[in-house]
């Protein structure tokens, strides 16, 4: 089995920032694909941003500029260094990581966060 715990949440005006880390721990053979999806009210969950083992970045519009990814893979976990929050960016923050070569497909907790105007 395979846990991911994810921590960084919280409250924070608008144009400040936050870092969010999602570490794993179990049964894990190579980690692939570490990404960072959201879940705003009322909306459908989103990939806001992923890196694969390569570190090879992918962002959605609306954060790049802002948002950073990052993974140390000797601790087995993923980052996502977040500025100049928007009120937009409110959501619930789920990380997730895809192993190899099982294909394991694996979901955080998620985090709150809330960013006031």
């Amino acid at each position: 089995q395979v846990q991911l715990v994810e921590s960084g949440g919280g409250l924070v005006q608008a144009g400040g920032s936050l870092r969010l880390s999602c570490a794993a721990s179990g049964t894990i053979t190579v980690i692939n694909v570490m990404g960072w999806y959201r879940q705003a009210p009322g909306k459908q969950r989103e990939l806001v941003a992923s890196i694969t083992s390569r570190e090879d970045t992918n962002y959605v519009d609306s954060v790049k500029g802002r948002f950073t990814i990052s993974r140390d893979n000797a601790k087995n976990t993923v980052y996502l260094q977040m500025n100049s929050l928007k009120p937009e960016d409110t959501g619930v923050y789920y990380c997730n990581i895809q192993t190899w070569p099982s294909g394991g497909n694996y979901w955080g907790q998620g985090a709150q966060v809330t960013v006031s105007s």
